[in-house]
């Protein structure tokens, strides 16, 4: 393989680790502050991916001017959301485990309801429309203008976001959450106003991703499943409740799929992200890139 073909394998795999890192950072996120393991996320990514899909169709609006336009609707959504649901199973639930059991329930529900909704809304055909899509040349190696905008806005949510955990007092209340509610708590942290707070961002973060991928793919009703699933090998790879770890773990990802998928048959693309998930649960199943002790 000459210089070029090699930088264009390793850019196509990068950017969709890109993505895999954006929407397991909004799942993460979720689930290490507030043990929801919400199996409906990718839903929301296929919510955002349709409302930047019918605004540009529709009235000719960007999709660059959508992507904050996606993030707040998709924040806004999870608050009701949150305040719907998880807000009163808090409440009634007696312990974490019980909580964490009926959490996976309602996000089943959550699942299936906004599935549903997307096929009476817009029908189960493929959607999808042209952006930006002239190649761009770097040297000998070429790639579609469209996907570099998708990577490079996807880096830059998630480094805000690991910049918000890092650098604030808010980002300082939630790593102290996901360390130990109990501390956070007698410390003065308000988990009334964080949670709903943090669960909001989360869903915000997949309608950021949803967006951005009906820039370079076509959707369709069912698109958003998959993207749970590979979030949930993400944040295997990188730890449970570590950010910097997602989004080391979503290029990783990426590009081991972009690797094997070249050197093998692009029908394994699968088998190669489950291998890898079940070769990190066996041998390290603390995360490659997480430190004991440490969350984000």
């Amino acid at each position: 393989m000459s210089a070029g073909a090699w930088a264009e394998l390793l850019a196509s795999g990068l950017i969709t680790g890109g993505i895999y890192a954006l929407v397991a950072l909004g799942l993460n996120l979720q689930y290490g502050l507030m043990r929801i393991l919400n199996i409906a996320h990718g839903e929301f990514l296929m919510v955002g991916a349709y409302l930047t899909w019918m605004a540009h169709a529709s009235l000719g609006l960007s999709p660059l001017l959508m992507v904050p336009v996606a993030f707040a609707v998709l924040m806004l959504l999870g608050l009701a959301i949150h305040w719907l649901c998880f807000r009163r199973l808090t409440a009634t639930s007696p312990n974490l485990d019980i909580f964490e059991a009926r959490g996976l329930m309602v996000a089943f529900g959550l699942m299936f309801l906004v599935q549903n909704f997307a096929s009476w809304m817009w029908g189960g055909e493929l959607r999808g429309y042209d952006y930006f899509a002239s190649p761009v040349k770097f040297g000998a190696a070429q790639f579609a203008g469209n996907k570099l905008l998708v990577f490079g806005l996807a880096l830059v949510f998630c480094g805000a976001l690991v910049v918000l955990l890092r650098m604030t007092l808010l980002g300082k209340g939630v790593r102290a959450l996901m360390q130990s509610q109990v501390g956070a708590q007698l410390v003065g942290i308000d988990t009334k106003r964080l949670h709903p707070l943090m669960f909001g961002i989360g869903l915000g973060l997949s309608g950021v991703a949803g967006s951005l991928l009906s820039m370079a793919y076509t959707i369709s009703p069912a698109m958003g499943e998959p993207y749970t699933v590979t979030a949930l090998i993400v944040i295997t790879l990188g730890g449970f409740g570590s950010m910097g770890g997602a989004l080391a773990g979503g290029l990783l990802l990426g590009v081991v799929e972009a690797l094997g998928m070249h050197f093998t048959n692009p029908s394994l693309k699968a088998l190669l992200s489950y291998s890898v998930f079940i070769a990190v649960l066996l041998l390290r199943p603390e995360g490659l890139f997480a430190r004991k002790g440490r969350k984000a």
